[in-house]
């Protein structure tokens, strides 16, 4: 782990942000490193499938780490866009 790594640099400020999330979180320990937030809906429709997949595809070019989703190594955009992807992709 990060905070036990003795040459980590950013080990005391890091602790400091942890602990203060976790501070906010009754389902946290001391320190809290990942987001519990979750908003989970049902897809019942094709339509709300379809917008949550463009969104998540387009996650690293909001990022700015691709110019296009199907760019992107590890999406599944580019097997929609007749690409070869990491895995292979079952759709409708």
């Amino acid at each position: 782990m990060i905070l036990e790594n003795p040459q980590e640099s950013r080990k005391d400020w890091l602790k400091m942000v942890f602990s203060y999330h976790a501070k906010f979180n009754k389902r946290s320990g001391e320190v809290q490193f990942w987001t519990h937030e979750n908003h989970a809906i049902e897809l019942y429709r094709p339509e709300m499938i379809e917008s949550r997949m463009y969104y998540i595809h387009e996650n690293p070019v909001r990022a700015g780490i691709v110019e296009r989703p199907e760019d992107y190594l590890y999406s599944g955009a580019r097997n929609y866009s007749g690409m070869k992807g990491l895995i292979e992709v079952d759709y409708w």
